[in-house]
């Protein structure tokens, strides 16, 4: 009798796929170690923030820190994309995230020899910036080389549970660890947890860039920007995400929200971005119906439509655990919208283009929430809270809208077949 194979169970149907983790070994390494790494960097983000306050005792100085962290992370995307399609990423994986450890440690040995300067802290947290802008693009192209494509929207989902577990799990374990043993112990921490993330990187294969016949021997930044120019489903990707980001983003709102809409304080605060952040967790979690999508254009179109009508209707209510319902709906859009923007990127770039893609989604993941928050705010100084949520939910919907009647073949996009 010819064997066949067994119809997934339920549970399979609705909860993350880890398929890509008993597939391939160097994927499941370097997801464990990205994993821990990740909840020592966002605790190592949180001191850093903490010790600028306890220097300075100033919000703007803090708020500087994103600043500082920004700039190179956009400038040096564009570069690391463009050395990650030059050499072994392998190597720039590794010695990049060796540099990164090596910035902890430092963190580490000025605060247990009490040296507390500002411009200390802003200038480890620019050369950070640096590290992960050579760091991401090389690990993102490193995975359509470890699984198979089938298996990239499962791998995308279980790295988005990496990012949200780290950055909720992180800076409550920071803060605890700061209060109770000081910043050193945290810096050390993060070194510490960076040794599986290093582990994993140095246990892959060599992974020199498929470059075609004849191909120049530095990959350029403008041959890339070319590629992408002539690729609209990977540019409507891109489109997609600013119309959810620059137009739709709340958080900067939060702290004037919590008081003139719930009556609350910090801790209300608190619940909005734990909201957002466990809907983008349950995303993850509950992703095992993103493997068997193949339209991936008209999923991101729906997930991002969902974003902002999640964020609409928050706008409009004034119960907070609505609210927080409403916010955690967005979150999970945003996970799924996530999930299968990553996957086009893979697919249907070619692997010698894959570093310079993915330099230009940092950049668009990096700035765009960072523009949100300026025009959220600049909104709801001259107009209201309500409009700057509300109307910036819609106008997310209607841009979406127009983006995918100017590019409709993105709609069709399909799977089995990747088409740029």
């Amino acid at each position: 009798m010819t064997p066949t194979t067994a119809p997934p169970q339920l549970w399979q149907r609705i909860f993350a796929d880890l398929t890509p983790l008993s597939a391939s070994a160097d994927y499941r390494r370097l997801w464990f170690g990205g994993t821990i790494s990740w909840v020592g960097q966002a605790m190592t983000t949180l001191a850093i923030s903490l010790q600028v306050y306890d220097i300075t005792r100033s919000s703007f100085s803090v708020g500087l820190v994103g600043l500082f962290s920004l700039v190179p992370l956009v400038v040096f995307g564009l570069y690391g994309g463009a050395i990650a399609d030059t050499v072994d990423r392998r190597k720039l994986g590794l010695y990049s995230s060796m540099g990164a450890a090596a910035l902890s440690v430092v963190l580490a040995a000025a605060a247990l020899l009490g040296f507390h300067r500002v411009w200390f802290l802003y200038a480890v947290v620019a050369l950070q910036a640096v590290c992960g802008a050579l760091t991401g693009p090389a690990r993102s192209a490193m995975i359509p080389r470890l699984l198979p494509v089938e298996q990239l929207p499962a791998a995308n989902a279980l790295n988005s549970m990496t990012m949200t577990f780290g950055s909720m799990v992180g800076p409550a374990l920071g803060g605890v660890i700061v209060t109770v043993a000081g910043y050193g112990t945290a810096y050390l921490i993060d070194v510490v947890t960076f040794g599986a993330a290093l582990y994993a990187m140095w246990k892959l294969p060599s992974m020199k860039p498929d470059r075609a016949e004849g191909a120049r021997g530095r990959a350029s930044v403008l041959d890339g920007l070319r590629f992408l120019g002539t690729r609209p489903n990977i540019r409507m990707t891109f489109f997609s995400d600013l119309a959810a980001m620059v137009l739709a983003q709340p958080k900067a709102l939060f702290p004037a929200i919590a008081v003139l809409w719930y009556g609350g304080g910090p801790g209300t605060v608190g619940l909005l971005v734990a909201a957002l952040a466990a809907g983008a967790l349950l995303g993850g979690l509950f992703s095992g119906w993103q493997g068997r999508i193949r339209r991936h254009g008209l999923a991101i179109l729906l997930a991002v439509a969902g974003w902002g009508l999640a964020v609409a209707a928050f706008g409009l209510t004034r119960n907070l655990w609505l609210g927080m319902f409403f916010l955690a709906l967005a979150g999970y859009a945003d996970t799924a919208s996530m999930v299968f923007r990553t996957t086009m990127l893979q697919a249907a770039t070619p692997d010698d283009m894959r570093g310079r893609l993915q330099g230009v989604f940092i950049i668009v993941v990096a700035g765009g929430p960072r523009l949100g928050d300026f025009l959220a705010g600049t909104t709801a100084d001259l107009v209201s809270p309500t409009v700057a949520v509300t109307g910036g939910g819609l106008a997310c919907v209607l841009v979406l809208g127009l983006l995918a009647l100017r590019w409709r073949n993105f709609a069709r996009y399909d799977a089995r077949s990747p088409q740029a």
